[in-house]
């Protein structure tokens, strides 16, 4: 355990684990344990975690539905009010607004537009850009991008009791957990 912080610096409790295995065993016992802040560290993708954790957000997907379906309506829009208003060209008695003509540009619109809204909401929702987490106060987290598996049970969440977490994290059978101080 590391030097103990104040309730007040308190971010969180922090159990490190050898496999991950044992990371994806503990998120799933931490969820059903009833904690909902916590967050798990490895230093490679692991799917199976995401369903450990119940982790099923899909904002950033609605957003990019949304971002590339203004993008489709601007872009035929402005193909329509360029053709039809700003600059009509009546050549050979073709229509003003041709659907097929606007094909392209309505198509290259939807992806552009829908792509930065991806991008963007992306970075958003994930609070980036973000140098700093308190997790970085621990020592031992730097093997987080190298071979050892983390999770965190934040202070805010409702069931955090810090007695109780600790007890409840060294039950999980970690190598070791520590203070998380912000």
């Amino acid at each position: 355990m590391s030097v103990h912080a104040s309730e007040e610096t308190l971010y969180g409790l922090m159990a490190e684990f050898e496999t991950p295995g044992e990371l994806v065993a503990a998120a799933r016992k931490t969820r059903l344990a009833g904690f909902k802040k916590f967050d798990a560290y490895c230093p490679y993708p692991l799917h199976e975690l995401d369903e450990a954790m119940d982790l099923h957000d899909n904002r950033v997907s609605k957003c990019t539905l949304i971002g590339g379906l203004l993008g489709c309506i601007g872009g035929f829009s402005l193909a329509s009010w360029v053709s039809a208003v700003a600059w009509p060209l009546n050549i050979g008695g073709r229509p003003l607004i041709s659907i097929p003509m606007f094909i392209p540009v309505t198509f290259e619109c939807t992806i552009l537009i829908g792509g930065l809204t991806a991008a963007f909401s992306m970075l958003i929702m994930n609070g980036l850009p973000s140098p700093y987490h308190p997790v970085f106060n621990v020592e031992r987290f730097v093997n987080a991008s190298r071979s050892k598996f983390f999770i965190c049970i934040e202070s805010d969440d409702e069931k955090f009791d810090r007695r109780r977490t600790e007890e409840f994290l060294l039950s999980l059978n970690p190598e070791e957990v520590a203070e998380v101080a912000e």
